[in-house]
């Protein structure tokens, strides 16, 4: 076991972009083994973690996903140049003059990504947006850039720091939409041991293009109940309003009702008494949340096979799908607190059928 600081360090720092995922699943691996009764990679690349519980009582699946969003190489010019497309929805122009590691046959490759400077652009000028766009790794030539190791489909993460703001318990890095959620995972697996409840602790593949490891976990394992942890838009800083997303970083986890005005999950009323109450019990500071976009992997798990239910805890985050993200400690051990006291709480359900009232 590492502590707190260097845990989060390592899932931030570490790449993953959707669909390589498995230098993350290798660190929840190493952290939950000891935890767990079994653990188990599927075809498609989740990891699933189980802690077995008593008998007849409840099957939790708790989800976090592992991707991140993140480039794949395109096309390499004749004068060594790479163009690429983006794995997930990233706007344009957080990808200007970034510093970006390459994940190339013969090992990580550093590069940038250059642009045209403000000196020479024009009025009308569209440089900036990806198709115009490339990463410069040094390379003289398409056979440079061969030589080393770089091919159609190397995949491409963001070269970042995680590191402490002003000390105040404010945490800065790439991939914090997930690994947050990971981290979380894994503390409350911690204190779950004793827990009544079978529990699967799932870390899912490529949520950031189509919530698809998620669906096929889900299918496999078909849990009772199922609590998905991820990120909450945070509406507190200058370039939001924050009716557009009224969450702070710093006031606690997020409960969520609904994602995507009802195109995703809307939350089963008994998981969301189950996550209110537990709050409330212990006095855990959360905030709840009607989000009109964004959809996290309880968007696909509880549509499956015949509907499982299913909820939401989100950390608050500011500038999530963007090469640097920002959040509080604080928001991400209330998480912990919160999960464990539902989980704990759901072993008393017997009947997981929403009846009218």
């Amino acid at each position: 076991m590492i502590d707190q600081f260097s845990l989060l360090k390592d899932l931030s720092e570490t790449p993953a972009v959707s669909g390589d995922e498995f230098r993350v699943r290798d660190i929840l691996a190493k952290e939950l083994r000891p935890l767990v009764d079994e653990v188990r990679f599927d075809k498609i690349g989740n990891i699933i973690a189980t802690k077995h519980g008593k008998p007849n009582a409840p099957r939790i699946m708790i989800t976090a996903h592992m991707d991140e969003i993140g480039l794949l190489v395109k096309y390499i010019t004749d004068d060594g140049f790479i163009s690429f497309t983006r794995i997930g929805a990233i706007n344009d122009r957080t990808l200007i003059n970034r510093r970006v590691v390459l994940h190339a046959k013969k090992g990580d490759l550093h590069g940038v990504i250059g642009t045209k400077p403000p000196h020479l652009r024009k009025k009308g000028d569209d440089d900036e947006k990806v198709a115009a766009l490339f990463i410069d790794v040094g390379a003289k030539d398409r056979k440079g850039v061969e030589k080393l190791g770089i091919a159609i489909g190397t995949y491409v993460s963001f070269d970042q720091r995680f590191e402490n703001l002003g000390g105040n318990n404010i945490i800065t890095g790439k991939a914090l939409d997930g690994r947050l959620g990971c981290y979380v995972m894994i503390e409350a697996m911690r204190k779950l041991r004793k827990a009544g409840c079978t529990v699967y602790a799932v870390g899912t593949v490529q949520e950031a293009v189509g919530l698809k490891g998620a669906r096929v976990a889900a299918f496999s394992l078909n849990p009772d109940a199922a609590l998905v942890l991820d990120v909450a838009v945070a509406g507190d800083f200058p370039a939001m309003l924050l009716h557009e997303s009224p969450v702070n970083i710093g006031d606690g986890p997020v409960i969520m009702l609904v994602e995507g005005a009802g195109r995703g999950l809307i939350t089963h009323p008994i998981i969301r008494d189950l996550l209110v109450a537990a709050a409330d019990k212990l006095k855990i500071k959360h905030q709840i949340r009607v989000s009109d976009a964004g959809i996290t992997d309880a968007g696909s798990i509880y549509l499956t096979r015949e509907g499982i239910p299913s909820g939401v805890i989100s950390i608050p985050c500011r500038y999530i799908h963007s090469p640097i993200e920002v959040a509080s400690m604080k928001d991400v051990d209330g998480a912990v607190k919160l999960l464990v006291a539902t989980i704990k709480a759901a072993e008393k359900v017997t009947d997981w059928v929403h009846k009218a009232s």
